[in-house]
């Protein structure tokens, strides 16, 4: 299993929401790319960012910040949140940034990711599916649509995507422990890659990702209070 460590970017802050509300912020660190160096020599393998700023306004915010982890490590490094046209994803990669996660633009438009791969190359893109009850939240997490998770997800593998982030967002942030059934029926049914996101609290919520056959896990607020031990979880975890 792959563990992505999680750098949550708001005001060039590394940040935790509860369970996505912008007025449930916790802030741990305003050097980010420090907290990349400590994940890289702890052992991660892949760093996961998010451009929360960028999630609301529907464009890159946190440019620099995010160039500033990128060449602070010498891990891959993903990074979503709105990220919403060819151009963006240009500018994202061009930070050094290896994958570009598109998350309300492919609800929206799934043809853009085709277009996308097409450009760019299946490794270096990544839809974000967030959803609450099973269905998919656009606009940073702020409308539900009228898509379930699964068709979702069915229809990026159509379109070649390879990695699905798969967000829970009642269970985000929360350190209640992830979704596994619903990441697994995903997972089972699309036969790609899917990393679950939102809820990860302890070793234990790992060891039930490894077991359901997930293909990795996000960690974030339970990293950040020391309830998982990152060189730990990567030692008993990382293939």
């Amino acid at each position: 299993m792959r563990l992505y460590p999680a750098i949550d970017i708001k005001d060039g802050q590394c940040v935790r929401l509860k369970k996505g509300l912008f007025n449930e912020v916790t802030v741990y660190s305003d050097t980010p790319y420090k907290i990349a160096e400590s994940f890289e020599k702890d052992g991660a393998k892949f760093i996961h960012t998010v451009d929360l700023d960028g999630a609301l306004k529907g464009r890159s915010v946190n440019a620099e910040t995010i160039k500033k982890i990128v060449n602070s490590v010498n891990i891959p490094v993903q990074l979503g949140g709105g990220i919403r046209t060819l151009e963006n994803i240009q500018e994202v990669l061009d930070l050094g940034v290896y994958r570009a996660i598109i998350g309300t633009k492919a609800v929206e438009n799934p043809d853009f990711i085709r277009q996308a791969i097409d450009r760019f190359g299946a490794e270096h893109i990544v839809v974000g599916i967030d959803a609450k009850d099973g269905y998919v939240a656009v606009e940073g997490w702020e409308k539900l649509s009228d898509k379930t998770a699964v068709n979702m997800a069915l229809a990026m593998k159509e379109m070649g995507v390879q990695t699905i982030v798969y967000t829970d967002i009642s269970k985000d942030g929360m350190l209640a422990g992830p979704n596994i059934e619903q990441t697994k029926l995903l997972s089972d049914k699309t036969g790609i890659d899917i990393i679950a996101s939102g809820g990860v609290s302890c070793m234990q919520d790992l060891e039930a990702v490894s077991d359901a056959g997930i293909h990795g896990a996000i960690i974030g607020k339970a990293l950040y209070e020391k309830r998982v031990i990152l060189s730990e979880a990567v030692e008993k975890f990382e293939k």
